[in-house]
């Protein structure tokens, strides 16, 4: 008997496994956006679910994403010193537009 696992689970490249999904809180800086991912967690005592927002520098090469929009995030090489991630897609546009008052 073998203990190898089967290769598709193997192969599997990280952009599928490890796909985070948050909205752009802020894009003040050119090519780089700050997403909140929220999750949830149980309390171990109490059982009452609690929310957990982490927020992550992303690298945006195109500068597509805006303030307000959810985004699809994965992992990728150190681009800066905080810079980790980088923007897949953008899912959905925010609903509020920018107006510029001349």
């Amino acid at each position: 008997m073998s203990n190898t696992a089967t290769p598709s689970v193997l192969s599997a490249p990280p952009e599928l496994t490890s796909t985070k999904t948050g909205i752009v809180v802020s894009d003040a800086c050119s090519k780089t956006r700050i997403v909140a991912v929220e999750g949830y967690f149980v309390h171990p005592k109490y059982g009452k679910r609690i929310a957990q927002e982490s927020r992550f520098h992303v690298h945006d090469e195109t500068n597509v994403s805006k303030k307000g929009d959810r985004v699809e995030i994965v992992p990728s090489r150190p681009m800066s010193k905080t810079k980790r991630f980088r923007v897949v897609r953008v899912t959905q546009k925010s609903a509020v537009s920018d107006i510029v008052v001349a």
